[in-house]
């Protein structure tokens, strides 16, 4: 009844490969391999996965090429792996589109569980016909939020949004006026602690408002610094 989940796991060491698609394949995920980022990115725009996990360091194109590339075409989920553990590392991968990081060496069981979150926060990807009726909208003056499309506009123009994009944005404005510092938006949206990684979030939001600038600079502005403690979203602050 449910559609086969497809992930793509992109790495140039056979030896990880192997192992991710063992433990994917156990929770009955359909797994296909790319050892390359020449290879991924052509995979990745000639098919529609549910997540990529994606190296970084690869020959050819590395991981941040890819998930910038394919960020042009596409909103896949995308799980960046690396063993470069620094701050500026883990910026740049968000930068370029990633919705999550993990840092090598890791637990193959962690990397199910990543999995398992974005894929469960994720129904971008499920087809949405056009007899759905939907039930779940959030509506201000310049944005529209279609929770059950996972579909935003803003001033009646559809916004190509990551899923973590989304799940932020979605998360404020399910609570306007509220302010969030960072360390609670790192738990609500991301569901797990990222050792003070603060500019992970201030990365997204500032992603997420200038995709909103480029159609509704209104829309873009409800999403407000609350300087020192963190942000909220803000209704009539024009």
């Amino acid at each position: 009844m449910s559609e086969e989940i497809t992930v793509l796991v992109v790495d140039d060491e056979e030896r990880i490969r192997r192992l991710l698609k063992m433990y994917l394949e156990r929770e009955g995920y359909i797994v296909e391999e790319a050892e390359n980022g020449v290879q991924a990115l052509e995979m990745a725009t000639e098919k529609d996965y549910h997540c990529i996990l994606l190296d970084l360091m690869m020959p050819e194109k590395d991981g941040i090429e890819v998930s910038t590339e394919l960020r042009e075409l596409k909103m896949t989920p995308i799980i960046m792996l690396t063993a470069k553990g620094e701050e500026a590392n883990r910026v740049q991968g968000f930068e370029s589109g990633a919705d999550d990081y993990i840092v090598k060496p890791f637990s193959p069981r962690e990397v199910v569980l990543r999995v398992k979150a974005i894929l469960r926060r994720s129904s971008a990807y499920s087809p949405v016909t056009n007899s759905t009726v939907s039930k779940d909208l959030v509506v201000f003056p310049h944005l529209t939020i279609d929770h059950d499309a996972h579909r935003v506009t803003a001033d009646n123009v559809e916004v190509n949004l990551t899923p973590k994009e989304y799940e932020l944005l979605y998360f404020l404005a399910k609570s306007p006026d509220k302010v969030f510092d960072r360390e609670h938006l790192l738990k609500e949206v991301w569901h797990y602690d990222f050792f003070g990684d603060l500019r992970t979030v201030d990365t997204h939001v500032k992603r997420l408002r200038e995709k909103l600038n480029r159609v509704s600079e209104s829309a873009a502005k409800m999403i407000v610094t609350v300087w020192g403690v963190g942000y909220k979203f803000e209704v009539g602050n024009e």
